[in-house]
């Protein structure tokens, strides 16, 4: 596994060792074990599954009181993933990151907790797969507008599929930090 830190602390994105043979490939997706030795250390409670067509936008998504690590790759297709810091006092307060992930690099991303998640499908369609410190919790849930133009984050499609909830979701600079995140609760 090689694990390559960015530009903001708390977002890596992981390569895992394919072994790769006439018949197709194998990799570990997740080991407890090295991911804990490698300093990643969140215990993930729940496995999610996305599948969604090509142009489609879905984010910028946190949780408040319970935010969540997430350990995310695409299944199939091929994904702009972007996260967002949301973590009020930050140095990287506002900065965004975007990796490409596909079917064909295999690459993951893992955001720690105080950090907005979203992607964009430049594929024909892709399932993206990931795994979440916290559970699902509809009443915590917030978010930042795609195209807030203080983060101004370079997605590859101007006019996106998105929905009616995210669309509506306030720009960064709308949101007190108390609603931003609340470390308090941090895994």
């Amino acid at each position: 596994m090689n694990i390559i830190a960015t530009d903001i602390d708390g977002v890596l994105i992981i390569e895992p060792q394919v072994f790769q043979d006439r018949r197709g490939c194998f990799l570990e997706t997740y080991h407890d074990n090295r991911f804990r030795a490698a300093g990643m250390n969140y215990a993930f409670v729940q496995d999610n599954l996305s599948f969604s067509v090509k142009g489609t936008l879905r984010g910028m998504h946190f949780q408040v009181n319970h935010p969540q690590a997430k350990l995310v790759q695409a299944i199939t297709g091929e994904i702009f993933d972007v996260t967002v810091d949301i973590r009020p006092g930050s140095d990287t307060f506002g900065r965004w990151v975007g990796v490409h992930l596909s079917e064909q690099n295999k690459r993951q991303v893992l955001l720690a907790p105080g950090f907005a998640h979203g992607f964009c499908v430049l594929s024909e369609s892709a399932y993206i797969a990931y795994k979440c410190s916290e559970y699902y919790m509809p009443d915590d849930e917030n978010g930042i507008l795609w195209s807030d133009p203080s983060i101004g984050i370079d997605w590859p499609t101007k006019d996106p599929l998105i929905s009616d909830k995210d669309r509506q979701l306030p720009c960064l600079s709308e949101i007190p930090p108390e609603k931003l995140y609340n470390p308090g609760t941090a895994p």
